[in-house]
């Protein structure tokens, strides 16, 4: 097994190799799942990335853990220990990176379920989720704007998951709670008013624009469940997300 390497790319790139040797479930989640995306990346999109996360199917916790213990990685103990059947922490203390793994689903300010779309030999979670996980922040920052903005630079909207976001799916996921249709929305809307800061051609600013508006439109047409539009009424008189440092704890 190699070394840890310094480059955050390179090293993502390494264990996901290890997990395909490996046989082991293990997808990239995150701004390095965006960019691992990228077939064209604008320099007015590029950023830095700190650490790597990744997702693994609900009971296959332990699988990761293996995997990255072989790799290098020092777990977080007592963390795990607690959380482990959810969420794991793993260090490379050479490098002050660290590496969260989300199991089964993916809880910060919302919950996405990744229930069966997680497959071995996969690099990345499925678009759509990979597009919820960074929008569900309530407090959205730029690098989450930055990442959101690239995928839609090279992905297209349509009713599957193959190289596009699956509208359809953050569809029936957002019809199905309103808290994190309101999340969701919120955030689409922000992006759709920054996709100009970043000195893109118009051309790209355009069918950039288009596609969060398609996801937009598939969210508003979706037929809403009973529990969305009960929790509608009561809307914003009752917090609809978690703080993430209660997710933590």
């Amino acid at each position: 097994m190699t070394a840890i390497l310094p480059g955050v790319l390179d090293e993502a790139e390494r264990l996901l190799e290890a997990a395909q040797r490996d046989g082991t479930v293990l997808a990239l989640l995150g701004g390095v799942a965006v960019r691992v995306h990228a077939d064209e990346v604008p320099p007015s999109l590029d950023r830095d990335y700190n650490d790597i996360d990744f997702a693994v199917p609900k009971g296959r916790g332990g699988h990761a853990d293996k995997l990255l213990r072989a790799c290098g990685y020092e777990p977080e103990i007592a963390f795990n220990a607690l959380m482990g059947t959810e969420r794991m922490l793993f260090h490379d203390n050479a490098h002050g990176r660290q590496v969260d793994v989300f199991v089964g689903a993916f809880r910060m300010c919302h919950e996405i379920p990744f229930g069966d779309r997680l497959h071995a030999g996969e690099r990345t979670v499925p678009l759509a989720e990979l597009l919820l996980t960074k929008l569900q922040i309530v407090e959205l920052n730029e690098k989450d704007v930055r990442d959101t903005v690239l995928l839609f630079h090279g992905h297209d909207v349509a009713d599957h998951d193959d190289d596009a976001v699956n509208g359809a799916r953050i569809a029936e996921l957002c019809a199905g709670g309103w808290g994190l249709w309101r999340t969701i929305t919120a955030n689409l809307d922000r992006c759709r008013e920054h996709v100009t800061d970043y000195s893109l051609p118009d051309s790209d600013v355009e069918r950039i624009s288009g596609r969060l508006d398609a996801v937009l439109e598939r969210i508003e047409q979706a037929p809403k469940s009973r529990s969305w539009k009960l929790r509608a009424k009561i809307g914003e008189r009752k917090r609809w997300y978690e703080l993430p440092e209660e997710v933590e704890q």
